[in-house]
């Protein structure tokens, strides 16, 4: 077979994927090239490499999807290979065929083979040729929402509708009533469309309660093709995964071995080269049923990495070099367990909301990998997604990469904006989750434990925050009179009163609450926090107009509202709806003068490729409309304005 070498690899993605592929490249001896856009003129990945070229726009359709300003930037710096990481191209066969056509060493699979399988409807059918078990389903060639509607009469709600050309749970709706399926339809297809330029749909029947599974391969162009092994993905929000695992502790050798089998075979029908991830769905009888493949490396890699020893960037260079692998099946060995959790800028009180803004602290625990590209300053915009950092434990047993995760993702401190950090650390600590026994409606499921109505630990850090202020950098008084802290966080106020004493001490109410508190300032905003007998570590940060602490696990922010005036803030149904997030206003569906009642959708943001619909607070008619279909918008930024129906009490 050929050899194909190259020298100077362009990563065509961004962030901490942009840095993964930096950081084996570099130590194989090849040059880099990283590309940005303007949002990411300033990003870690553009100083780590070689050399970085700007390539357009902060919207991904003017730059990382920008095929033509990608292969310009490698014919300007001599790149002789493309790598696109796992996003934006990573699976676009266009762009693996317009590397080629340009001369360049594409890493990854034929653009034949990318084509194939990225189309969700001819993957299922190659597989099926395969001989691999497959989800019952509608594959048809008639894909109107008539058509579609009538099929999953036919197969029986619970139904799963998903883009043909999807990933990452985008073009996605699980549907359990034909009432639903119009609405359903039009936000998959719109999503789709946005993220995929393709808004073809399929249906498949929803498997009750399933495991999310996947197998991965390596393939070289020598024909021998490898599985390293299964990861457990279940765990997942809006069909996005947030905690990934190898080995699933639901699969025991001799599923391991028919998982793996049917990958490598399925590889093979199709010609594979390079890594790859076959997904499967996992019944509670054993069963397993082929979903999708991914003909890319995937965020939650560094798992298999972790057990096996490998490094799969390496071996995807070196695969698209013509190298072959020098292992046989048997010769995969899986060491211990691992475990990843996907730090997300993502608000999960308000129904895992993005979040969009400046990065003013960061401090990853050093026990555990963190693959990342943040740094104190660094803005997390609202084109790209929203996942930050991953955090992976490995350990002998997986109760011991349970606990090395959860004590290194609580001690790892990410302030400026909110996150998953809490949420992901509970969900490790459930029981179910502990247990092994997590699926994918582990979410759903434990809800009420993992989402608790009152935030768990919100009022202890609204106390200790309220110590930090009073007492300040240790040049406060003593006095015995009790100071006011006045805070605010998301719809709540607490009222706090604070008496310091001498040393850092001092009492802290809040209603019938109690804290006596011993604070030891330190450099950078960090504070020893002592409670009886008990000291552990908080750090504060102060932003445009939020406090942030980290403390127990988690980070907070709060408004300071002691010199706020004394005035009604405006809640949840004063009719002026305001913008959740930054973002971009994708369709505003009223017109001055309309008339709207309570939970009517009124317009539609597009934030870290989702869509999330803005509705009437009140029952009323449109009275000015400031969102423009297109247009950038900061959060609270004001969209539309109601007035309220005759003789509704109006806010102030």
């Amino acid at each position: 077979m050929t050899e194909t070498p190259f020298d100077k690899l362009l990563i065509a993605n961004r962030g901490e994927i942009a840095l993964r592929v930096i950081r084996t490249a570099r130590r194989m001896g090849l040059a880099t090239v990283a590309v940005y856009s303007d949002a990411d003129a300033g990003a870690s990945h553009v100083r780590a490499a070689d050399q970085a070229v700007h390539i357009g726009g902060a919207a991904p359709a003017e730059s990382y999807l920008n095929i033509d300003a990608i292969l310009r930037a490698a014919k300007d710096t001599g790149a002789d290979a493309v790598h696109p990481g796992y996003g934006f191209l990573a699976e676009n066969a266009e762009f693996a065929a317009s590397c080629a056509a340009a001369g360049l060493v594409f890493v990854g699979s034929a653009p034949e083979t990318i084509r194939r399988m990225g189309d969700k409807s001819a993957a299922k059918a190659a597989m099926i040729e395969a001989g691999v078990p497959s989800i019952p389903g509608y594959l048809g060639e008639e894909t109107s929402a008539i058509a579609l509607r009538r099929e999953a009469e036919k197969m029986g709600f619970p139904v799963m509708i998903k883009a043909t050309a999807g990933g990452g749970g985008r073009g996605m709706r699980q549907i359990t009533r034909y009432e639903d399926f119009d609405d359903a339809i039009r936000s998959a297809r719109s999503e789709a469309m946005s993220a995929f330029g393709d808004d073809t749909m399929m249906l498949e029947k929803v498997i009750e309660n399933p495991r999310h599974v996947e197998v991965q391969v390596l393939a070289d162009r020598h024909g021998t093709v490898l599985h390293l092994g299964e990861r457990d993905c279940s765990v997942q929000r809006r069909h996005q995964k947030l905690i990934e695992e190898s080995p699933c502790p639901a699969v025991d050798e001799e599923l391991r071995a028919r998982m793996g089998r049917a990958s490598v075979k399925a590889a093979q029908a199709i010609g594979y080269e390079g890594a790859g991830t076959f997904e499967y769905l996992l019944d509670e009888q054993g069963r397993f049923y082929f979903m999708e493949m991914n003909t890319r490396l995937q965020v939650e890699h560094p798992v298999t990495e972790a057990l096996t020893g490998l490094d799969l960037v390496e071996w995807q260079l070196r695969i698209a070099m013509g190298q072959a692998l020098p292992w046989a099946q048997q010769d995969i060995r899986l060491d211990g367990h691992a475990i990843e959790v996907r730090l997300c800028a993502e608000d999960p009180e308000s129904e895992f909301l993005p979040q969009t803004g400046q990065v003013l602290g960061w401090d990853p625990d050093s026990s555990l990998r963190v693959d990342h590209a943040l740094e104190p300053g660094a803005e997390v915009p609202p084109q790209y997604d929203s996942m930050i950092a991953k955090l992976i434990a490995h350990g002998p047993s997986r109760d011991d990469a349970r606990r090395q995760l959860i004590r290194g993702l609580r001690g790892s401190a990410v302030l400026g904006l909110r996150s998953n950090q809490g949420f992901l650390a509970d969900c490790l600590a459930h029981p179910v989750f502990a247990e092994g026994a997590a699926t994918t409606g582990f979410v759903d499921q434990n809800r009420c434990d993992l989402l608790p109505d009152t935030p768990r630990g919100e009022a202890d850090a609204a106390m200790v925050l309220a110590a930090v202020l009073a007492v300040g950098q240790g040049t406060q008084l003593p006095h015995g009179y009790a100071v006011p802290v006045r805070l605010g966080r998301g719809g709540s106020v607490f009222d706090l009163r604070v008496r310091v004493a001498r040393e850092g001490n001092c009492e802290v109410e809040l209603g019938t609450a109690h804290m006596a508190l011993r604070l030891t300032p330190g450099a950078g905003g960090s504070v020893q926090v002592t409670r009886g007998a008990v000291t552990e570590p908080a750090r504060l940060v102060a932003g445009e107009d939020t406090l942030w602490l980290h403390y127990d696990g988690r980070g907070w922010g709060f408004t300071d509202l002691r010199f706020a005036p004394q005035r009604a803030v405006e809640e949840a149904g004063s009719g002026r709806i305001l913008a959740s997030m930054g973002a971009r206003v994708l369709s505003v569906a009223v017109a001055v003068g309309d008339r709207v009642v309570k939970g009517q959708v009124l317009a539609v943001l597009e934030a870290m490729k989702m869509e999330h619909a803005h509705i009437a607070d009140i029952d009323g008619t449109v009275r000015a409309i400031h969102a423009v279909p297109g247009a950038q918008v900061a959060a609270q930024a004001l969209l539309i304005e109601l007035a309220p129906d005759a003789g509704a009490a109006e806010t102030p």
